[in-house]
């Protein structure tokens, strides 16, 4: 087996893995002094303690729309909040394993539901913008000039003020493209 077939993630989680056990009662320990100070080399301690589980939940997740980077280093933070609540509420250390891994397994789902809505939001977006440019063009050729915006609401079947928002963001969105052109063509010219 070569280094390319192992993935960044089977790495990280055998290299979390290879750090050394706590025993119950240093567990206990540390969560009787995260208690006491919060952050802190205990707080660093059991989250380390924790990495292995938090990557394992990460790479499961691969390919639900979340890089598994971006999933370890949230599952990290949400250990990071799991850790203090449990010591906090003066939790057993036969416990601690299992909250976290509950408490950081939802986070990561959250965090996948709101990559889902909002790659959805953004594919919907794209949608409207393709819908108002066929409607914008079948407009102008209708009334042989820029169609109001009234006129592409009725023609839309929308609110004004959605026709006014996709045609600012569109018309920004156009401008900008342009003046990149513009720019592109002139280096050319220099050359």
């Amino acid at each position: 087996m070569t280094t390319s077939d192992v993935s960044e993630p089977e790495i990280l989680v055998a290299k979390a893995r290879s750090l050394p056990a706590l025993s119950e009662s240093a567990i206990t320990e540390l969560l009787a002094e995260v208690k006491v100070q919060g952050r802190g080399p205990a707080l660093d301690t059991l989250v380390e303690y924790q990495l292995a589980a938090t990557l394992e939940l990460a790479a499961a997740r691969h390919g639900k729309g979340v890089e598994v980077g971006d999933l370890a280093q949230e599952g990290t933070i949400a250990a990071v909040v799991a850790v203090l609540e449990y010591a906090g509420k003066g939790g057993p250390a036969s416990g601690l394993d299992r909250f976290v891994g509950r408490l950081v397994a939802s986070h990561m789902d959250d965090t996948i539901e709101l990559a889902a809505i909002e790659r959805a939001g953004e594919e919907a977006f794209v949608r409207d913008t393709e819908f108002y440019e066929a409607a914008e063009i079948r407009a102008r050729h209708e009334f042989g000039r820029e169609p109001t915006t009234i006129e592409l609401a009725a023609e839309l079947g929308w609110p004004e003020e959605r026709v006014a928002i996709v045609a600012t963001i569109l018309n920004d969105a156009r401008a900008r493209y342009d003046s990149e052109i513009v720019e592109y063509l002139d280096d050319i010219d220099e050359e």
